[in-house]
C-alpha cells in the first residue's frame, strides 16, 4: 500500500540528504519525492511517498519525528487532501498525427508547451492515474522522453 507523508522541514543545507540518508539506511523505498519551499522562507516542505504497511508508515513517521530539522510530519492516509503530479513529455509528432494528439491533450486538459517539426512537448498535472493514463495514450505516438515531479499533497 503506498501512502503519503509529508513532513515541515528547516530550510537548511543537508537537510534532504539526511532525511533520505535515514530512511534508506533503514530499508524504507520512497517512491516519489517533492521539496519546496513554503509559505515561510524559514521552512520547506518535504513530500513522501512510501509504500509498506501500517507497520512500514509508522516506522517512517517516527523515524522522520526524531530528527531535530524536522519541525512536523503530516500522515495523509487517514485525512482528506488534494495531491497533485506535474510532467512534461516529448512526443514524436510525424506523420501528420499532430492534430490527434492536439485533441489529446484538450480531452486531458494538458497543454502543449513546445513544438518543433518531429515533435511536440506536453505539460499535464493531475493524480497519478491522471498522468498514468496519459502516458499510455501516448505510447502509440512515441515518446521520446519524459519527466515528472514527485507528489506534492495539502490537507483540505
Amino acid at each position: 500500500m503506498r501512502h503519503v507523508l509529508s513532513a515541515l522541514v528547516m530550510n537548511r543545507p543537508g537537510v534532504l540528504a539526511h532525511i533520505s540518508g535515514m530512511l534508506a539506511s533503514r530499508e524504507f523505498n520512497i517512491e516519489s519525492l517533492s521539496v519546496g519551499a513554503t509559505e515561510n522562507p524559514e521552512f520547506s516542505r518535504m513530500t513522501f511517498v512510501v509504500a509498506g504497511d501500517a507497520r512500514v508508515l509508522d516506522q517512517v513517521r517516527k523515524q522522520l519525528e526524531k530528527i531535530v530539522t524536522v519541525v512536523k510530519v503530516i500522515d495523509y492516509s487517514k485525512e482528506e487532501y488534494v495531491e497533485r503530479d506535474l510532467m512534461l513529455i516529448k512526443v514524436s509528432s510525424s506523420g501528420g498525427r499532430r492534430s490527434e494528439i492536439h485533441e489529446l491533450v484538450d480531452i486531458f486538459r494538458a497543454r502543449i508547451v513546445d513544438v518543433s517539426s518531429d515533435h511536440v512537448m506536453i505539460e499535464i498535472s493531475g493524480q497519478e492515474r491522471k498522468i498514468e493514463a496519459f502516458i499510455d495514450v501516448m505510447r502509440p505516438f512515441g515518446i521520446i522522453e519524459l519527466v515528472r515531479t514527485g507528489r506534492i499533497a495539502l490537507m483540505r
